[in-house]
């Protein structure tokens, strides 16, 4: 009589050769952490073979014959995952199918070794804590979606085509068209992916395990773009930074390697929606999508060589994270009305973002590098949005244009008001556009009609001296709004206007004049100022030549004598721009008096005349008349003379 092989060492050989993920196996324990018997590496054992754990040999139990399952299954009813973004909708797993069979061990809910044939197994030890998901489901990747699966632009075509993934191996794979646990996980080998020991059905470093049903090329869908679509060349899928601390960047050795991992975990996130990392422990007072940024861009440990520290520019002024209901959502507006937060991801694409390796290569207004991707507002209509924005400016117009709801919180400092103010004195659209009477060249090339003799060839550095970028005809909003320590004008920092220690998030000091009341005297005169890169008047001394042109009166025959006395070019000098005007004011060459410091003389409104270069108006006390004449204010002050 011949002996016959038992099944379960059949099984076993049969695990061993499986040919799914084109890998050669590894030989040994298999079944790595699933084999719970005395002779397995699982922490958790008991006295059966190893198969008998899931698998009745002759018979199964409890509507899922199909696997011939030995485990109870849980009839727990689960908090599946949800967000705005999701366009196929996640149910309760069927009782003995694919996903349920898995979480009748990983919810927790019953004993692992609770058999139906054989009873409760006596096991030792306890499950990892990171493999006990629990009945809220909401930290983990959608499974055991509402069929038939609904097409959108981060997928791959092929799963509603055809029901395939794009996986070349074809081991990921959909679950009677499905997505459901065995799509990226096989139970009967933990280590077909040599690094990340996850019982994975292929290799998935690089996030190849990902890009089987997420799409990383150029899709529309029902009009919305592929927030993926320039993943590929991106710095995270790219960047080789070699990863210092795994727990909490995923698996694998570099940023490259761990891909998707590096920002997104598939089971038990600590935010749910997108599944976001966060590190450990959470940075206080601080939004989950700026969270989930700050683990590796912090300037410490986690990554090597480390990155610039953005982490360190949110200590000074810095934009406002979201408080109380003005939470950032990745499905959110482009416009934000009544919704004012500035998380790291409304002014960067992490799917597009690439390193900026030279400021010079990318001339204004053209979005920077780092900001690849990301979604702007068109300055044509201030409503029309643009995905992906093509110009910086129209990243920034998300927030400083039509948006409502706009706030002016203390932190950023002293405002003006202008003489000519429109509605929204705070959308900058009308006052940097084409029809403004006059504006910094931002949002259009500079104008020639008036010569400005002041310009420099070359913007100053940090240092006042060095020359850097060449002035150009068009300049960007983060040349004035940017880190005090940038990497682009001379500085160690990052670029960009995440924080700053002078006021209104400016990249240098830039003062301005302030009063009691129009036409009392300023409280904070500079008199015979330093004009160098420490003084008062550093952020205009970067594109114009204080010294050598506006103090020698090559513009205006008073310059000289306002700038000694003290006075700030923002009593003047609006820095924006002005849409409005009136007859009184035209707006030409940026004028528009601060009416918190400047008053009416007489029954005279404000006024300037570019042509005899006199205005008419009370200031610090004095009274100017449109001949370009002085004298003492008579009355000084509210009641007093």
């Amino acid at each position: 009589m011949k002996r016959r092989t038992p099944a379960t060492v059949l099984l076993l050989l049969g695990l061993i050769a499986h040919p799914a993920s084109g890998q050669t196996q590894p030989a040994g324990d298999v079944l790595g952490s699933h084999n719970l018997s005395l002779s397995g590496t699982s922490p958790i054992k008991g006295r059966l073979d190893p198969c008998l754990y899931c698998h009745v040999p002759h018979s199964g139990v409890q509507n899922s014959n199909a696997a011939l399952w030995s485990q109870t299954l849980s009839t727990q009813t689960y908090t599946t995952y949800s967000s705005t973004t999701l366009h196929n909708t996640s149910q309760q797993p069927t009782l003995g199918g694919p996903s349920s069979l898995c979480l009748s061990c990983h919810d927790g809910t019953v004993a692992v070794g609770q058999t139906q044939p054989y009873g409760q197994v006596p096991m030792s030890g306890s499950m990892y804590p990171a493999d006990v998901f629990g009945t809220n489901l909401q930290g983990s990747h959608p499974f055991s979606l509402k069929l038939p699966l609904v097409d959108a632009a981060d997928l791959v075509p092929s799963l509603v085509l055809n029901g395939t993934t794009a996986d070349p191996l074809h081991a990921v794979q959909l679950i009677n068209g499905d997505v459901e646990c065995t799509s990226c996980h096989t139970p009967h080998n933990q280590a077909i992916d040599t690094i990340s020991k996850n019982f994975l059905v292929r290799d998935s470093s690089s996030g190849q395990l990902c890009l089987a049903c997420h799409d990383p090329n150029p899709r529309t869908v029902n009009g919305q773009s592929n927030d993926l679509a320039q993943w590929s060349g991106s710095i995270h899928s790219t960047a080789g930074n070699a990863i210092a601390n795994n727990p909490l960047l995923g698996s694998y050795t570099t940023v490259a390697q761990n891909a998707c991992l590096s920002c997104h975990m598939p089971h038990n996130s600590a935010s749910p929606m997108r599944l976001l990392r966060e590190p450990v422990p959470p940075m206080p007072n601080m939004d989950v999508s700026t969270q989930n940024c700050i683990t590796c861009h912090n300037g410490n440990s986690n990554i090597s060589p480390a990155i610039t520290n953005v982490y360190a520019e949110f200590a000074k002024i810095s934009h406002p994270f979201p408080a109380g209901v003005n939470q950032h959502d990745a499905g959110e507006p482009a416009l934000l009305n009544n919704n004012r937060h500035a998380t790291c991801v409304d002014c960067h694409n992490p799917h597009a973002a690439l390193q900026v390796t030279s400021f010079s290569a990318t001339l204004p207004p053209l979005i920077r590098p780092s900001q690849a991707g990301v979604v702007g507002i068109s300055a044509t209509d201030g409503v029309s949005v643009l995905t992906p924005a093509v110009n910086q400016y129209e990243n920034c117009l998300r927030c400083h244009g039509m948006s409502t709801g706009k706030q002016t919180p203390a932190i950023f400092g002293y405002l003006p008001t202008r003489i000519v103010n429109a509605a929204d004195p705070l959308n900058l659209l009308p006052q940097m556009n084409s029809t403004a009477s006059s504006s910094h060249p931002v949002l259009h090339p500079s104008s020639s009609a008036l010569p400005q003799p002041s310009l420099l060839a070359f913007m100053l550095q940090l240092d006042g001296k060095t020359q850097g970028r060449a002035m150009g005809t068009q300049i960007y909003c983060s040349d004035c709004h940017n880190s005090d320590d940038n990497r682009e004008f001379g500085g160690t920092g990052p670029n960009g206007p995440h924080g700053s220690k002078w006021l209104h998030l400016l990249e240098r000091r830039y003062e301005f004049s302030e009063a009691p009341g129009p036409g009392q005297r300023i409280t904070n005169l500079y008199p015979n100022p330093d004009v160098s890169i420490n003084g008062p008047y550093a952020m205009c001394g970067k594109c114009h030549d204080l010294q050598n042109q506006i103090l020698a009166n090559t513009s205006w025959a008073r310059h000289s004598s306002h700038i000694n006395a003290g006075f700030s070019c923002s009593t003047c000098h609006t820095p924006h721009g002005i849409g409005a005007s009136s007859g009184n004011l035209t707006g030409e060459r940026l004028i528009n008096f601060d009416s918190k410091v400047v008053a009416p003389n007489g029954g005279m409104p404000v006024s300037y005349n570019r042509g005899a270069n006199t205005c008419a108006l009370v200031c610090h006390e004095t009274v100017h008349y449109p001949n370009g004449t002085v004298t003492p204010l008579t009355v000084k002050g509210p009641g007093k003379r």
